[in-house]
């Protein structure tokens, strides 16, 4: 019997520790009325961020090293320095390196593709994948998933056809 309680001792230690195993993951898309290289204009330079976040006031990159970086400054006055991963014609994928959101490990891709039911449209991703950092895992992701809805929803009214105009052209 004792070697029953070591097990279980063992395993409520090991559940215990671990906290939460698995990385918390977001993904949103939204469709945009413009075809693929016309959003990749507006959204896809590494800095644009700051034409079309509505929480981001101001974006710097730098080179350090042959590596890119992003400094966001947030319109609260926070600042968010993030690392380029890898890039191409139509995605971005890029890391967290010092935040005040509650996250760490922080891992995300941003991409266009064309929609699957009409070619004058995009599909725009936003996709990561991270720890919560101080706070529940739930309120972690309910942050990112908002963040990247106002971003997504940024970017929508960027490429939508100007008032009045005729939108059923394409």
């Amino acid at each position: 019997m004792p070697n029953v309680k070591v097990v279980v001792a063992a395993l409520a230690a090991l559940a215990l520790g671990t906290g939460s195993a698995y990385a918390i993951e977001v993904s949103k898309k939204i469709n945009a009325p413009a075809v693929p290289p016309k959003v990749w204009a507006i959204a896809g330079d590494f800095c644009a961020i700051k034409d079309w976040h509505p929480l981001v006031a101001d974006c710097k990159q730098t080179e350090e090293g042959g590596t890119t970086f992003r400094t966001l400054t947030l319109k609260n006055g926070g600042t968010i320095k993030e690392k380029l991963l890898e890039s191409d014609d139509t995605s971005y994928s890029y890391e967290i390196i010092e935040s005040p959101l509650p996250v760490k490990n922080y891992k995300a891709k941003f991409h266009v593709e064309e929609d699957e039911r009409d070619p004058q449209r995009t599909t725009i991703s936003w996709e990561a994948t991270f720890d919560a950092n101080g706070v529940s895992d739930d309120d972690a992701k309910k942050k990112i998933t908002d963040i990247f809805m106002s971003g997504l929803k940024g970017i929508k009214q960027k490429v939508l056809p100007p008032e009045g105009s005729d939108s059923t052209t394409h």
